[in-house]
């Protein structure tokens, strides 16, 4: 019996809270001379589920291409200035490791971000797939993404386990529409969310797979 561990990785495997604020900042300030948001600002706006970002960010009905890829030219260097994994995510991902789990990374940033970010601070090894938002038709809360590291994984649900492990609603809304079990990662972005179970610290995730 296989155990599958997919992992959000923006508020769940690291924090780059301060390198997207600066970044999304600079845009505000390059290209509409708007004044910048505070980061817990930024950070509680991209975890809310209904939400305009353009509107928020840039005061713009929809992103404007000259924003996108203004964005993306910024943040390609800024996103591994300040970013690091939490505390006990690589303690974690040795043990599931150790154990026979395979483990992956489904996130609604781009897949070039996300390789970049997990290789520079040391746990890309640990994920047989990485799958960013440009990847899929449909990001998350759509399960597609799930269901095609699911796949990858090839999965059994009549006999394999498997758990999405994330920090805000869409992880958990991808990880229930694909039928796999939801842990809420309380120690990232935010404290407060809906999942299966609950863990604070990464290590619990860990009793949580194994309890059976």
């Amino acid at each position: 019996m296989k155990k599958i561990v997919i992992f959000d990785m923006d508020g769940t495997l690291i924090n780059s809270a301060q390198d997207i604020t600066i970044s999304i900042n600079y845009v505000r300030n390059q290209l509409y001379t708007l004044p910048p948001l505070d980061k817990s600002y930024i950070i509680e706006a991209i975890n809310a589920h209904d939400r305009n970002l353009a509107e928020l960010f840039y005061q713009t009905v929809h992103y404007e291409e000259g924003a996108k890829v203004l964005f993306e030219e910024h943040y390609h260097e800024q996103c591994i200035q300040n970013v690091y994994s939490y505390n006990e995510i690589v303690e974690t991902l040795e043990c599931l490791q150790s154990r026979g789990c395979n483990m992956s990374v489904a996130t609604n940033a781009p897949s070039t971000f996300a390789h970049r970010m997990l290789n520079y601070v040391g746990i890309a090894p640990f994920f047989s797939s990485i799958i960013g938002a440009d990847n899929v038709k449909f990001p998350k809360p759509h399960p597609q993404m799930i269901e095609l590291l699911l796949e990858h994984h090839g999965y059994n649900p009549m006999e394999d386990s498997a758990w999405m492990i994330g920090d805000n609603s869409k992880d958990m809304m991808a990880g229930s529409e694909a039928s796999i079990n939801t842990i809420f990662a309380a120690w990232g972005f935010t404290n407060t969310g809906l999942g299966e179970r609950v863990a604070f610290s990464p290590l619990e995730i860990v009793q949580f797979i194994f309890e059976e």
